[in-house]
């Protein structure tokens, strides 16, 4: 980072399993961050359009379970094909405002449509799309929903506000997945979450002392009565309010918090990183430079499994 950057880190709530509603609103909301001067903008793991509550997805290991393949195919039709006209609004969006957007998405390939990944979608301001990350290992009930992504995303990328990266939810507990990060140089480290527990907050403090770099984690806000009324596993959500109460969170390099965590509500929170203090805390440790040891400790990343 060579000079201050502000940041958006956005806790809303999807119009559940309405892709273009849901772009509505995240052009609205992208909007409004950028007016308050934001440069980046992130949104929760797969905004787009809807995370998977355990409430609903553990359902999907049912093999004659009632409504659990309706349920399936919502989600995947409400997904995003890359490339396709949905990311192709993203990164409209993301031009129109002048910001780097990024976007938890359900994904689909267009060719190959079956299967679901769990993906990070990267706008820069002139509307490309330089990185696409997929989650690598989706956790518990996560694995009925999303095929296993790759490496092709493990890496910070170099834009005019730093060098920017991230990993989703509970990747962010594989120390590998992290080291390929710190090793590409993140500045600004993204964690998008559907995790609310008090405990995640903790791995947010480590994870930001751990890489030195600032930490903007974006988490799910779901509510029942966001779910249309024919869904078709709307009894497993009977009596619920909450499925996801949200904790998102802006952290500075020395663990410390600059807005966050909310909870309970949808919000945007805004930070201002200090370049300085981003070298300051590096003075000490530095995980991919004067702490680390190359020539006893190697990492190897292999990028794509496939094309």
């Amino acid at each position: 980072m060579k000079r201050s950057v502000n940041v958006a880190c956005v806790q809303a709530e999807p119009v559940v399993f309405d892709r273009d509603a849901t772009l509505d609103k995240l052009a609205a909301v992208t909007a409004e961050a950028a007016r308050e001067g934001a440069e980046l903008v992130v949104f929760p793991e797969t905004f787009v359009s809807v995370y998977p509550s355990s409430a609903w997805a553990k359902a999907l290991a049912g093999w004659d379970e009632p409504g659990a393949r309706p349920a399936f195919a919502l989600l995947a039709d409400s997904g995003v094909e890359v490339p396709g006209p949905a990311a192709e609004r993203l990164g409209e969006i993301a031009r129109e405002n002048g910001v780097w957007l990024v976007t938890g998405v359900n994904e689909l390939e267009p060719a190959r449509n079956g299967t679901v990944y769990n993906t990070l979608l990267y706008h820069a301001p002139d509307g490309s799309l330089p990185l696409r990350h997929r989650k690598l290992v989706p956790t518990n009930h996560e694995r009925l929903v999303w095929g296993q992504g790759d490496g092709g995303g493990l890496r910070a990328i170099d834009t005019s506000l730093g060098r920017i990266g991230g990993l989703i939810c509970f990747e962010n507990y594989m120390p590998l997945a992290r080291f390929s990060l710190y090793e590409s140089g993140v500045e600004i480290y993204l964690a998008p979450t559907a995790d609310d527990a008090d405990e995640w907050q903790a791995t947010l403090v480590h994870i930001a002392r751990e890489s030195r770099a600032y930490l903007v984690s974006p988490c799910h806000f779901q509510r029942t009565s966001a779910y249309p009324a024919d869904f078709p596993l709307a009894g497993l959500l009977a009596g619920r309010d909450l499925l996801g109460r949200g904790g998102s969170a802006i952290l500075a390099p020395d663990g410390s918090y600059l807005a966050g965590p909310l909870y309970g509500e949808e919000g945007i929170l805004y930070a201002e990183l200090d370049a300085s203090r981003l070298r300051e805390q590096r003075q000490r440790f530095d995980p991919a430079g004067h702490y680390h040891r190359p020539d006893v400790l190697r990492l190897t990343v292999t990028p794509n499994q496939r094309t």
